[in-house]
This record gives C-alpha cells, structure tokens and sequence, in this order.
C-alpha cells in the first residue's frame, strides 16, 4: 500500500486497515517463529505498513 493509498483513507478505515494489519503482522511472526516462512522480508514489510498507518493516523488526529 503507497502513502498515497493510505493519505486517501479517512480515520475510521486507518483503524480498521491497522486493526487488520496488526493481525496479519502477528501472524506472520508467529508462523516464522515455528517454521521459517517462505518470505521473511514480508514481515518487515507489514511492520513499516503499521507504522505508516500509525503516523497517519495521528497526523489526522492532530489535525482536528
């Protein structure tokens, strides 16, 4: 998902998509920690996705 995919996004779907995003996240943490998952770069992948979506979101909040 680009920034600008995640900018055109209001409040309530960056919740829901970090929501999702969050659990997608740990699941593939806990998948690699069992077996070595096919694409480990994945991972890092997702958690920089939560960490755009988190900036975002308080960059909204601050707006208000």
């Amino acid at each position: 998902m680009k920034n600008s995919e995640i900018k055109a996004l209001s409040l309530d779907e960056l919740q829901s998509k970090l929501e999702v995003e969050q659990d997608s996240l740990q699941k593939l943490k806990f998948a690699h920690a069992i077996t070595p998952v096919e694409n480990p770069m994945r991972i890092k992948e997702v958690r920089k996705l939560v960490a755009r979506i988190k900036t975002e979101i308080r960059e909204k909040e601050l707006a208000k």
